[in-house]
């Protein structure tokens, strides 16, 4: 640990390197990012013996992902057993009696639909839980494992899980015109038009003496005409979705109304069906922001989960509530702790919930003490805790967790809290160990109105002199550059090319208090740019190997908008830009994108009709005489959040200005570029720009 004076404030960074490696080790490549093996689902059987977990591998040459589920006992000298499923795998739990199920598209004659299957882990024998004739996207085992909950998109006026109708309005024929009609909502989302009549419905099945879904089921929305909307929430909503109560009779599950208001409403509820075919009960029909994460407790006493306050704002607190299931009493658990929940689980005695959130850089895991709401941090990795995530809590006081940091992937671990934890798996920390380290150091700096901002640097280890700097601007803009892995904007990757990656929590990020993240709205090109300057000077102040004259700047979404905005109100600093999905027209986006709400709230509450002024202040579109900086522009069309026709007119004005400027599109991609071979061509595309305008000297030796 070493601590750094800068700009009269005490700089705390801590410089973390991979194993040491021989010089001659290959740096990491973008061909690794797109071929490392990747953790998917993870799963401990009751007893805590077993665990088991999906690793995705990739082919060097055809670039085909390939899952496969794996077991292993917990013991620290136990061995993995891969499980042949003969189809994809996904979704892994185990039943109370040791069963372990998962969802696979397991060819059954004509068949190859996604179903649920469960296998004997020890003998291998596999056996077919559901066979409907759709898709299953997701399922919960009850804790008694005598029922089960699946979800898939169904018609709503469908009564079983699948008929022959999708009841998807918007395609009355004869054509393949689709027509919304007045009030439809949603018209399209994050990258999929919308299928009004179709959503993702939950049902709940008992599960027969032979294993098998039985019956119609019982649909958790209730009857046509009560509860007509997504559960679990789409783009991004799973399992957590989705609780079964403690004694196995009823669900918890979160949904929000789909109607004309839903593009401007974040009012996601808690809902609970007594699976008797009746309207589900809202038990949160007060609060108008958003409700999720339902966690109940073992006990069947507790339902947790977590809430936003204010209506309309996606980056709002989650502030963790409690409900007393018996009582019907209600309180907020930790509205003095100034963090957002990610995630909930109860210990098995249901005397704390285990939650992670982010905090400056990290993002551990906390124990918070249902009665008093002390909330406790939990170290799983002394030094260095990275990003952890899919915790459960173990009978013994230990957690199966997941970890990941700038350096690595993510692998699996069992932790005593406060002790090093044992890695069970190897998905991809052998392939990376063979690969040339980097450093990653963090710095904070006083940026806009005085306040503390952190940031990091990450550089290639094997470099000696000077290098040049690629300054990456993280989007959301609620989101953090934190010490995590991505698959996509990974400055590991960066810096391995021969660059100093640094990156900037600038106000707006997460994990630094609330009223941090609140500071962006209405100033989007304010306070976030005041404090990238000042993460500028203050790394190239840092560390004397940053070349701060040699230097080019990336982001996608909002940073991408900042790069719009850079262009235009700092057109001096940096060689060149590359802009991914970034706003340039303010105007067009508040008419263009699909999730209202977030574009709204950013710019006051209002539509832009009702307060252009608020747009158009922080609007690219109205510098475009100063654009001189050459830029790279990345756009895909299936983007439906900030369409690709932002990155075509930033484009044309770049071109119309003579400025240097390319366009890579990609027709398949949406909002984030996830293909193997197109996340190559990313890669390849950008370093290939960034290398025409930055010097690294003797090819940054």
């Amino acid at each position: 640990m070493k601590t750094f004076s800068l700009l009269a404030a005490t700089a705390l960074a801590v410089a973390f390197a991979s194993p040491a490696l021989a010089q001659q080790a290959a740096p990491l490549s973008p061909q690794d990012l797109v071929t490392l093996n990747r953790l998917g689902g993870t799963a401990i059987s009751a007893d805590g013996t077993l665990v088991a977990y999906v690793v995705t591998s990739t082919d060097p040459v055809s670039y085909k992902r390939t899952p496969a589920l794996w077991v292993r006992p917990s013991a620290t000298k136990g061995q993995p057993r891969r499980i042949d499923v003969g189809g994809s795998v996904s979704d892994p739990a185990f039943g109370p009696d040791g069963a372990l199920y998962f969802l696979s598209d397991r060819k059954v004659g004509d068949s190859e639909r996604t179903q649920v299957w469960k296998v004997n882990p020890d003998s291998g024998v596999l056996a077919q839980v559901t066979a409907f004739t759709t898709d299953v996207s997701g399922f919960e085992l009850s804790p008694n494992g005598k029922r089960i909950a699946v979800w898939g998109d169904i018609a709503r006026t469908c009564a079983t899980f699948g008929c022959e109708s999708d009841g998807n309005t918007a395609l009355p024929g004869p054509g393949t015109g689709r027509h919304y009609t007045d009030g439809a909502g949603f018209v399209r989302h994050w990258d999929a038009w919308e299928t009004p009549g179709n959503y993702s419905r939950v049902f709940a099945f008992d599960l027969g003496a032979d294993g098998k879904a039985s019956g119609n089921g019982v649909a958790l929305d209730g009857p046509v005409g009560t509860l007509t909307g997504d559960s679990p929430n789409k783009p991004f909503g799973g399992g957590e979705d989705v609780a079964w109560a403690a004694d196995s009779q009823s669900v918890f599950f979160v949904a929000r109304q789909a109607d004309r208001h839903e593009p401007t409403s974040t009012n996601l509820d808690l809902w609970q069906s007594k699976l008797d075919g009746a309207a589900p009960v809202n038990l949160t029909p007060a609060n108008k922001g958003t409700d999720n994460t339902p966690a109940p407790s073992p006990d069947g006493k507790w339902l947790a989960w977590a809430a936003m306050a204010r209506p309309g704002y996606e980056a709002d607190q989650l502030v963790v509530q409690l409900l007393n299931l018996q009582t019907g009493e209600r309180r907020a658990l930790t509205q003095g702790w100034d963090r957002s929940v990610t995630s909930l689980a109860w210990t098995p005695d249901s005397k704390a919930l285990i939650a992670t959130a982010e905090d400056v850089l990290d993002t551990p895991a906390f124990r918070i003490d249902p009665v008093s709401g002390k909330v406790t941090r939990l170290v799983l990795n002394p030094g260095r805790e990275g990003h952890i995530g899919a915790v459960v809590p173990l009978k013994d006081g230990r957690l199966l967790h997941t970890r990941d940091s700038v350096d690595a992937p993510a692998e699996l671990f069992l932790t005593k809290p406060g002790k090093a934890g044992t890695r069970l798996t190897d998905v991809a920390a052998s392939a990376i160990g063979t690969r040339a380290p980097v450093v990653t150091q963090r710095f904070s700096f006083k940026g806009a109105n005085g306040d503390t901002v952190w940031g990091q640097i990450t550089k290639p280890e094997w470099v000696k002199g000077k290098m040049p700097m690629v300054f990456l601007v993280h989007g959301g803009p609620q989101g953090s550059f934190n010490d995590s892995w991505s698959n996509r904007w990974n400055p590991r990757v960066w810096a391995s090319q021969g660059y100093a990656a640094v990156t900037v929590d600038f106000h707006g990020s997460t994990g630094h208090g609330q009223a941090f993240t609140d500071a962006i709205n209405r100033d989007w090109g304010g306070k976030p740019l005041e404090d990238l300057q000042k993460g500028f000077a203050a790394a190239v102040a840092l560390d004397p190997q940053i070349d701060g004259d040699n230097a080019c700047a990336a982001g996608a979404s909002y940073g991408g908008y900042m790069m719009n905005w850079i262009a235009g109100q700092w057109p001096d600093r940096f060689k060149c830009l590359v802009q991914h999905d970034g706003v340039f027209d303010a105007r067009a986006m508040a008419y263009e994108t699909e999730e209202l709400w977030f574009d709204e709230w950013e710019h006051g509450g209002h539509p832009y009709y009702e307060a252009p002024e608020e747009f158009e202040k922080w609007n690219p579109v109205n510098h475009v005489t100063k654009w001189k900086t050459p830029m790279l522009v990345i756009t895909g069309e299936k983007d439906f959040r900030i369409p690709y026709t932002q990155g075509l007119a930033a484009f044309t004005a770049l071109q119309r200005r003579g400025v240097p400027s390319e366009l890579l599109v990609f027709p398949d991609e949406n909002h984030w570029v996830l293909k193997p071979k197109n996340s190559l061509q990313w890669h390849q595309t950008i370093f290939n720009w960034l290398d025409r305008y930055l010097h690294k000297g003797d090819k940054g030796e």
